[in-house]
């Protein structure tokens, strides 16, 4: 068993923890009212829950021991991540004209390595899986190219697993960041990811298997796309087909995000062409 496939659950909410302490504004300008407006809404929420469903003091002593568990794995991130960004996501872009958007999820990491298109994602010598050429452009809503813009991207590799997030893989394996050329055009070389299951040996698995779900998300390709005065764009990109697309445990499928990879008329992969319009910044 390779280092890779030993990653646990306490370790990889460890670096998601870390990395949202690095990298994320977690102090909102927010007014006393609004704050005392939203934790009201939230804790009458679990209060109407506990007395509609008659809450057992068992059950209640479960979910505090359960809490606890989730701060000492470290899994706040993924907890938050897999099933409340979904609707907070809904509200920042409900707004939007162009394409559209879903989760960040928790394995983001700022500042990968840069290329000018067309770009080859650092990988392995023998990076498993199937070779996928990622393309299209970048446009504002007017359909005019938005020359240099930014494509990020990062996904998990051919066993489900992301660098800096599990051990044994590469720092930057299967992340890049791509400048696009003067005609909004990026092209980007790299691997088809798999699905993969969201860490189970920790508490979020334990809310799993309680609740009798399962821990699957559908394979995905992760961007942030952007330009100067214009919306960063936050996807995931789905693949046709995948079993999960229907029943995300994170929610965050959309049917405009789904693409549809073709063989390479050479034989040397599959590729799939996916346009980004990008909206004005506010």
């Amino acid at each position: 068993m390779t280092q890779e496939i030993q990653a646990t659950a306490a370790a990889s909410g460890a670096n998601a923890t870390e990395r949202f302490r690095e990298n994320k504004k977690f102090a909102a300008d927010t007014s006393k009212e609004r704050v005392n407006l939203l934790a009201s809404r939230v804790i009458g929420a679990i209060n109407d829950t506990i007395l509609e469903e008659k809450v057992t003091y068992d059950e209640y002593n479960a979910l505090k021991a359960w809490l606890i568990q989730v701060g000492e794995d470290g899994e706040w991130p993924l907890f938050l991540d897999v099933w409340v960004e979904h609707s907070v996501e809904e509200v920042a872009s409900e707004d939007r004209e162009g394409s559209k958007g879903t989760i960040e999820g928790p394995y983001y990491v700022p500042d990968s390595p840069k290329q000018q298109t067309p770009a080859t994602l650092p990988m392995r010598d023998d990076e498993p899986g199937t070779p996928l050429l990622f393309q299209g452009r970048i446009t504002n809503v007017d359909g005019e190219p938005l020359a240099g813009g930014i494509v990020e991207i990062w996904h998990a590799d051919d066993k489900g697993f992301y660098s800096q997030f599990a051990p044994g893989l590469p720092e930057w394996n299967l992340r890049g960041t791509v400048v696009a050329d003067a005609d909004g055009f990026y092209q980007i070389n790299t691997m088809q990811p798999a699905p993969y299951q969201i860490p189970t040996d920790g508490a979020c698995g334990k809310l799993i298997a309680a609740a009798g779900w399962h821990a699957w998300r559908p394979a995905h390709i992760h961007v942030k796309v952007h330009a100067a005065d214009h919306q960063l764009i936050t996807a995931q990109l789905y693949f046709v087909g995948d079993e999960h697309l229907s029943d995300d445990i994170a929610s965050a499928v959309k049917p405009e995000l789904v693409l549809d990879p073709q063989d390479k008329a050479d034989g040397t992969g599959r590729e799939v062409t996916y346009n980004f319009v990008l909206d004005p910044a506010k």
